[in-house]
């Protein structure tokens, strides 16, 4: 598990080993690492899931600091690329150097959760979080910020259902 330290820790390593290059580098993190590292909602995350610029470079990098940290090659990783459906409103996380970190919005965080569906992971506790951090008190409140980002036919029945349980369980 990487807990936010370690996060932060591998992030400067990228930085250096982008900056030993002479690459500037993005990474716009989604998942555990920003329910860490901006919501301070969990200890640790298995994983930092995220888009890249410029991948190739950075996609080695993350495999040199794998190596270098005795951590799984997929450390960081672009899986869930897909879910980003549109460009995303951001919040900056860190800017080094040669590296900037950026995390998508609350609303847009909330929007991905309820698209991804993966509730054997951590992410019914994510939207939990997300709906009481952003004060929403209705399923519908909850599912018209989803469709600012991602057309309802994109978003799965287990969400719909998912989130009515949560707010019937919140209220």
């Amino acid at each position: 598990m990487l807990s936010t330290k370690r996060i932060i820790e591998l992030f400067e390593a990228v930085n250096e080993k982008l900056k030993h290059r002479g690459v500037i580098g993005e990474i716009g993190i989604c998942g555990g690492a920003v329910m860490c590292l901006v919501y301070e909602a969990r200890q640790a995350t298995k994983d930092v899931d995220a888009v890249f610029q410029p991948t190739t470079e950075i996609r080695e990098v993350a495999c040199e600091i794998a190596a270098d940290f005795n951590l799984p090659s997929d450390w960081l990783n672009d899986a869930a690329k897909a879910y980003f459906h549109i460009d995303p409103p951001t919040e900056d996380v860190l800017n080094l150097s040669n590296l900037r970190v950026w995390a998508p919005t609350a609303d847009y965080m909330l929007a991905m959760k309820c698209v991804s569906a993966r509730f054997d992971s951590a992410d019914r506790d994510d939207l939990e979080f997300l709906i009481e951090y952003m004060n929403l008190t209705t399923a519908e409140q909850v599912f018209d910020i989803v469709c600012q980002y991602y057309p309802k036919r994109l978003v799965p029945a287990k969400s719909q259902f998912l989130v009515e349980e949560l707010m019937d369980t919140s209220g």
